[in-house]
Order: structure tokens, then C-alpha cells, then sequence
């Protein structure tokens, strides 16, 4: 065996060793407060953005066509009950399918929709009640796990976020509710590595629904990964080193581990408030800036010059056909925000009224990248549009972060619970937001989880 290759294989062992002991000793003292309301906030925005995902055309004709197993399980918003398995992995695919869910810019991906549905499929497949503070914990452990390793991760460009990393922290999250030990942990965290999903940012450009469900499948190779740690097949050998640190990227193993247990990644996400992709979003608030107070209209317009930073390269394709498509295509959203007042379901639906309003009007729209936006990176995504009339004149805006950001006018509870209601309804928000502080408190997690709305 090369040295070498042995030497990286036991430091990446030991860093999962070191999170595996951080996440025991999470669970063994009260959660904090402020990650109590950030798991609180998260679980809100999660459940609601799954629950509209449910409710858009694309979900509806996925879940008549999926032929899932009969059972007891609801997914979030489907009418019929199937096993605990495939809710979870319809509950993944709709949660990411309208680019609503959490994010966090440090990890560069969306942990919690890795995350929540392994520990909700996790605790209602636990043979002993599972009660909030326990399911709290393993979401939150889950969650940090995961954005550490999408912090720590430099990825080939090739890939997209989904569908790997976040693995770890589904991994993590089930084997916290199986009340798995320290070793256990680690265990499950590595194995996950070796299940996940091939995630190329080529298939999403190309606005292909696949991608969706990469979540899932990650989501699935954490509940697998706990299940193997637990029948003590497994162990914590290095798994990682072999695909998140060889074929998907780099891992930086200092980052992976910095500050454990003071600085808590958990804290530092963000609240999407525009349906595309989070390197879209400073541009499309500018645009919304500029259009707040103007005596204008798009008609005016000679043409539209966006300059931001270069991680979102490879959404300047244009010509979208499909929602997802649009989602990923900045010249799109840019576009579609000059000519609707919101970015959420209805403005990039393929049949509705904007869409081909939009592809129109994107061709107005010049799009380029610059060093000194990538120099704030990741602390800030930043762009600025410049706005040129045909008239002759010409004004401009920046952005430092999309609004929701943890660094720029971050959502609370009251702005998630807004967002969520204009989403689903006041009535399925006010239920949502009810079940949410149950399972904070309650001996049965999974008792709570039946009350979840099904239509």
C-alpha cells in the first residue's frame, strides 16, 4: 500500500472521529437555546417549502406515476400512505424542487433537506418513542456535520452540491435517533461516503427533473449508512478519503474540524425568499430595488448588464424550457424579475403567463463575472446590474448578499412564517407552525409527524 494513501486515510479517520465525539457530546446536555430556534426556524421553512413542492404540477405527476408500496406513511401533501422509505424520499424530492428550501453560503449547498428527511424517516421507523429534544439534537448534529463537510469540501467543477456531502449529516441525524454510540457515529458518518449520489452540473443546466431527486438519494444513503453502523458491520475506515476527497474534490480537514463546538455552522444559514438557485438571488433583489420606486417599465429598456461572482458561471446559460431550467439560468431570473413582482411558483412555471415573457426579454440581459466579487467570497455573493434605457441614460445597483442571508437582513421566525404562509396558506401554516412547537416538546415524535397535512 502507498504510505502516502495510508497516512490521508488515518487523518480523515480521525477527523470523523472527532465529529462523532463532538455529536456525543451534544446529545448529552440539553440542546442550547439559540440552536433550539435555529433547528425550530429550519424544521418551519423545510416542512412548508416541501409541502408547496408537493402541491406544483411536476410533484403531482411524479407521485400518480411512482407506484409506491402500500402503507401507513403520509409524504408530506400526498393523499395516499406508502412505507416510511418512500415518504421520506417524495418528502426530499419535493422539498429541493422549487429551490426554496435553506441553504448555507459556508457549505455551499442546502444541508437541512439532506438532513430532515433522514431523521424524520429515522424516528418513525424507531421501534421506542423518539422525543423532541432527541430529535432536535440529531437534527442539529446532522445538519453541522453535514455544512462542515460541504465547508471543508473543494469540489470539481463538474459537480453540483446535491446529492453527496450532505449524506454525512443524514448519516449523522439517523444514527443519533437510533441512540447509536460514538463509534457508531463515526461509522455511519464514513460509510455514507461510499453511497452516494453522481450529481453532474451539466444534468441540472439541462433543466432535467432528475436532479431532484439526488437529496433523496442521499438522504437514503444516510439512513443506510446508520443501519450498517448499527449492525456493526461498518466501521470508520476512511471512506471519505475515497470519494468526498478523491473523486468529488478536495477535503480540507483543518476546515472540517475548526473551532468544534464553538463555532456552529447550524447558525450561519440562510432563507431563500426567490424559487432559483441562491447565486441568482442578489441580482434578482437588485433588480427589485431598482423597480421599487420607478416611474419605468421594461419596455424601456435597451439592455441589462449583471456582474457578479464566478461560482455562478455556470448559470449563464439562457433558454430554459423546464421550471428547473429557468431556476439555474441567471439571464432567466433576471429577466423574470424585470416583468413580475415576485420569483416564486406561479413566475417561472413553463406554462404560465411570464415564462415566455421572460426568455424574450432575456436576450436583453449581458451577463459576466468579476475578480473583485469573487474576493468576497464566501462571506458575501454579491452583484450589481446596471440598467441601460434606450433613451440613453443608464443607472446601476449592488447587492452584497441575497436578503435572508445570515450577514444581510436574515429571516426570522415571523419572516419564515410569512413566507411559508404565502406559499401554502394561512391554514396549512398555521398547522405546520403548531405540529413544529409540538415536536419541540413532545415524548412521540412520531406520533406528531401523523398530524402533518396530507393533501
Amino acid at each position: 500500500m502507498d504510505g502516502s494513501l495510508s497516512f490521508r486515510s488515518t487523518e480523515h479517520v480521525a477527523s470523523v472521529a472527532r465529529l462523532a465525539q463532538a455529536v456525543d457530546i451534544l446529545r448529552g446536555r440539553p440542546l442550547p437555546d439559540n440552536l433550539v430556534e435555529r433547528a425550530r426556524l429550519v424544521l418551519l421553512d423545510l416542512l412548508g417549502v416541501t409541502l408547496a413542492g408537493a402541491r406544483t404540477t411536476e410533484m403531482t405527476r411524479l407521485r400518480a406515476h411512482w407506484n409506491a408500496e402500500p402503507g401507513s406513511t403520509h409524504p408530506l401533501g400526498g393523499p395516499h400512505g406508502t412505507t416510511v422509505e418512500s415518504a421520506a424520499e417524495l418528502d426530499a424530492i419535493a422539498s429541493c424542487c422549487l429551490e426554496l428550501d435553506e441553504g448555507n453560503k459556508y457549505a455551499a449547498g442546502h444541508p437541512a433537506a439532506h438532513v430532515v428527511p433522514a431523521a424524520i424517516a429515522a424516528a418513525r421507523r424507531a421501534p421506542q418513542l423518539i422525543s423532541g429534544p432527541t430529535f432536535l439534537t440529531a437534527v442539529v448534529a446532522g445538519y453541522e456535520v453535514a455544512a462542515r463537510f460541504g465547508y471543508a469540501l473543494t469540489r470539481n467543477s463538474a459537480w453540483h452540491t446535491h446529492g453527496h456531502w450532505g449524506a454525512t449529516g443524514a448519516a449523522t441525524a439517523a444514527a443519533v435517533v437510533h441512540g447509536c454510540d460514538r463509534d457508531a457515529i463515526a461509522a455511519a458518518i464514513d460509510s455514507s461516503a461510499a453511497l452516494v449520489q453522481v450529481a453532474p452540473w451539466a444534468v441540472v443546466l439541462d433543466g432535467n427533473f432528475a436532479r431532484n431527486l439526488w437529496i433523496g438519494g442521499a438522504a437514503r444513503a444516510g439512513t443506510n449508512a446508520a443501519r450498517l453502523a448499527s449492525a456493526g458491520v461498518v466501521g470508520n475506515t476512511g471512506a471519505i478519503e475515497h470519494s468526498l476527497g478523491s473523486i468529488i474534490g478536495t477535503l480540507d480537514l483543518a476546515k472540517l474540524t475548526e473551532n468544534l463546538g464553538e463555532r456552529w455552522l447550524t447558525l450561519e444559514g440562510y432563507s431563500k425568499q426567490h424559487a432559483s438557485c441562491s447565486y441568482t438571488h442578489a441580482a434578482i433583489d437588485t433588480v427589485q430595488s431598482l423597480r421599487s420606486h420607478a416611474d419605468w417599465s421594461a419596455d424601456d429598456i435597451a439592455r441589462v448588464v449583471v456582474r457578479t461572482h464566478s461560482l455562478a458561471e455556470p448559470l449563464f446559460q439562457r433558454n430554459p424550457s423546464t421550471r428547473l431550467g429557468a431556476m439555474f439560468s441567471l439571464p432567466f431570473v433576471v429577466a423574470a424579475a424585470f416583468l413580475s413582482d415576485a420569483i416564486d411558483v406561479d413566475a417561472l412555471d413553463p406554462d404560465g403567463p411570464t415564462f415566455s415573457r421572460a426568455q424574450q426579454f432575456s436576450a436583453r440581459v449581458d451577463i459576466s463575472s468579476a475578480g473583485e466579487f469573487d474576493e468576497l467570497l464566501p462571506e458575501r455573493r454579491a452583484a450589481e446590474v446596471t440598467i441601460e434605457f434606450r433613451d440613453g441614460t443608464a443607472m446601476s445597483a449592488s447587492t452584497p448578499n441575497p436578503v435572508g442571508d445570515v450577514d444581510h437582513f436574515p429571516m426570522n421566525y415571523g419572516g419564515i412564517r410569512a413566507k411559508i404562509a404565502r406559499l401554502v396558506g394561512e391554514g396549512d401554516a398555521a398547522e405546520l407552525e403548531g405540529i413544529v412547537e409540538s415536536i419541540c416538546t413532545t415524548d412521540d415524535v412520531a406520533e406528531e409527524l401523523r398530524r402533518l397535512p396530507t393533501t
